[in-house]
Formats: C-alpha cells, structure tokens, sequence
C-alpha cells in the first residue's frame, strides 16, 4: 500500500521515507491538505496531514468520497479537525498525542531571550558594521518571576530550565503538576499570574474554553515591561488586541512561534507576495516583537518521534488496533 503524506518539509521527507520503508511506500508532496488539494489523495486510503493542514468537513467529504478511509495527522493538536464529520463519514482519525516536549519548551526560551536581549536587532546592526549598544539594553532573568500557562509536559520542560535560571515560579492550569511544586512553583488564578509575572509563557491547546485565553482585558492587566512568549497554538492571543497594545508603547518584548490566521502563510515562502494580512503585517514591524513561522517543535529528535508514531498508528490502523493516538476509532 501507498500512503500519501501531505505538507512534508525537505527536512523531514527523508525522516517518513526511512520510517515507512519495509512498511508501505510512502508518496511525500510539499503542498497543504485543504479544499484545493484534497482531490489529489483520490485512490488512497490512508493519508498524512500536517499541523496546518484544512480538514473542514468539505475536505473530509472530498477526501472520503476518494476512498480515503483513515487520517494520520503529524502533529499533537487537532483543532483543524472536524471530528464529529469524520466520524460521521466512517474515518479514523490517529494524532501524535506525545513527542519531545523539550523541543518547544527551549525554543519558547529561545524567543524569551531573543527579545529580552535584542538579539535580532543587534544581529542586524552588525551585518552592517553598526557595533553601537543603543537600545539594546536587556535584564537579568534571575530574581524575576515567571508565569507559565499550561503546566503539561512542555510546561513542566520551561518551568525546569526557568527553575535553573534562579526564578520565581507561578503556574496555571486545570490540575497541579506535582513535578512543578516540587520545583518551587506556585499555583494561582490567571489574573494574579498576569499581573506578576514579568514573563508569561503559554503551554495551553486550542480548544473553544482558550480562544483568546490573552484577551485585551488580560493583555491590560499584564505588566509594561512584561515578555510574553507564544509556542502553542495561535488562537490562544487576540492578535488585534495585542497590537493594539504595542501600539501603546507596551511590554519589553513578544516572541510568537504561532500566529492564529497563519494557515496559508507560515511554512510557504511569500517574500515576492503582498500579504494581504493587515495585522501580522503590522505586528511585524514593532522593534520588540519576533515572529518565528511555527517551528518550535522542528527538531531532529522531535520530528523523528512525530514521524515514528505516524507510522504506528498507520501500522495500527491496518492492523485493527485501537491506541491513545485514535481520535476517531475506525467503524
């Protein structure tokens, strides 16, 4: 059998292929799985989507009046999935429910210091010989406290490496992590971690109750100079809110890993386009803002336990096997 995997990147196409080898032959396209796309997967039962792939119940008609039978997502969140639709159609819908939670919790990090110590700006003034340090001026990350949101298994990862910088540990999430008290962590209500924190980090998934978890009256109850740090999924910020904030002149720094309108945008090359996108094209601009195209989980361990699991839960499906990755169970 072929699977037909869509969305793949240069970097991981040879990561499926050696995973699916002496297990079926794997077809890998560069293109997203949507409306436009779907018709492609015709004559295939099992089918590989990305994280910013377009299963909306019209993809999902398309792709099962093609034969597609089973859905085999490469990545943990499913909020682009319409679940009662598939399961209405007869699929089976599989997820990667776990892989290096170190991935994304160090480069939540990564953008935490890269504006915290304008690292951008100071590359850049270099490239042209501007050696000055005007402007670049950065804090101290030990004494201060920081506000994690989602104290899963990312959360826990950030909360360990903000442990070794000498913090102050606040947390919010449905249930205590015993792991994070242990390391000093303080459990409080969002507004009190908020208002705090200097910096806020979210480790949250998208579901209806955190669509714009940081809301405006949330972005206004936040420090001046606080840093926010967004890896997760980007519907979590009201993104019109938050520039209207950096229209104000607020918070030392924002590193954004996701974007909530970034599906037809991130993970293609626009450079030579007009983005039509009024509000990521003005959030670009401010000096103490970075916007990284949905790579915090893009390293070689990670994407190599996301590809491993793909292929079990291909594996599992073809073998009438049911495991925690099943969103919809095959009928």
């Amino acid at each position: 059998m072929e699977i037909l995997a869509f969305g793949v990147q240069a970097d991981e196409k040879p990561l499926i292929e050696a995973a699916f080898a002496g297990h079926h032959r794997v077809r890998c396209l560069d293109v997203f799985l949507n409306e436009d796309t779907a018709p492609i997967a015709a004559g295939y039962e099992i089918v590989s989507s990305s994280v910013n792939a377009d299963l909306a119940g019209r993809v999902l008609e398309i792709l099962a009046a093609g034969g597609t039978r089973m859905i085999a997502q490469r990545s943990t969140g499913f909020n682009n999935i319409d679940l009662p639709t598939a399961e209405r159609l007869g699929m089976t819908i599989a997820r990667v429910s776990y892989y290096s939670p170190y991935a994304v919790a160090e480069f939540a990090w990564a953008l935490a210091m890269a504006v915290n110590r304008r690292v951008v700006r100071a590359s850049t003034r270099t490239r042209d010989f501007d050696f000055r340090l005007d402007g670049l001026m950065g804090r101290d990350m030990h004494g201060r406290t920081a506000g994690v949101l989602g104290t899963g298994k990312i959360g826990e990862a950030f909360t360990r490496i903000a442990h070794g910088f000498g913090m102050r540990l606040l947390g919010w999430d449905i249930a205590e992590n015993p792991a994070c008290v242990r390391l000093g962590m303080t459990y409080v209500p969002k507004e009190r971690l908020l208002a705090e924190s200097d910096l806020v980090t979210l480790h949250v998934p998208l579901t209806p109750q955190t669509l714009h978890l940081i809301d405006a009256d949330a972005l206004r109850s936040m420090r001046d100079d606080a840093i926010l740090v967004n890896s997760s999924r980007g519907g979590l910020i009201d993104t019109a809110a938050l520039v209207a904030e950096l229209r104000e002149g607020r918070f030392t720094g924002v590193g954004l890993d996701v974007y909530e309108a970034e599906a037809g945008l991130f993970f293609l090359d626009k450079s030579l386009e007009a983005v039509p996108d009024d509000i990521l094209a003005r959030l670009v601009t401010f000096p103490n803002v970075l916007v990284t195209s949905h790579q915090a989980y893009y390293t070689r361990e990670a994407v190599g336990q996301i590809v491993g699991t793909t292929v079990r839960n291909v594996l599992d499906y073809r073998a009438g096997r049911r495991s925690e990755n099943v969103l919809v169970p095959r009928s």
